[in-house]
């Protein structure tokens, strides 16, 4: 009997061990774009993703964008390096993050279960730490959001 070598996509993780994300700051109307995935879908996260071999991060924000929500980003612009706990994988993760606006609404496809536009304040949602304790915190403090 033959056996087949079935291995699953290594993550993209740096020199450090932390798992590499992407991700966009997209507030519309004082309200910032969440996402959550089918496979944890009461968590909300930035949208975005983490790169293919040798995809710089911006290539990624790119395609994810494209992928996951049919979505370009416009003007999209550095923001922050984020250091947190992945809220899925649960292993440190550096999250480059830029600011966008989007070409058209975000519809939900590829791994996504839904989408939110959030103050962050609204009871019963749950962002991930990322988004939480760091993205959060700094868009308030740039008076990004309220």
């Amino acid at each position: 009997m033959e056996q087949q070598n079935v291995t699953a996509a290594a993550p993209s993780l740096d020199e450090h061990g932390r798992l590499v994300v992407a991700a966009a700051v997209i507030v519309r109307e004082g309200r910032l774009l969440v996402v959550s995935k089918q496979a944890a879908p009461d968590v909300f996260y930035l949208p975005g993703g983490k790169p293919d071999a040798g995809e710089e991060p911006m290539q990624a924000l790119v395609r994810e964008l494209d992928e996951e929500l049919g979505v370009v980003p416009l003007e999209p612009r550095f923001l922050a390096e984020v250091e947190a706990v992945a809220a899925l994988e649960g292993v440190p993760m550096a999250m480059t993050v830029f600011t966008a606006r989007i070409d058209q609404d975000p519809r939900p496809a590829a791994e996504l279960a839904d989408t939110r536009w959030t103050t962050g304040r609204e009871d019963g949602l749950r962002l991930a730490p990322a988004v939480r304790d760091h993205v959060l915190p700094l868009l308030r403090e740039s008076g990004v959001l309220a």
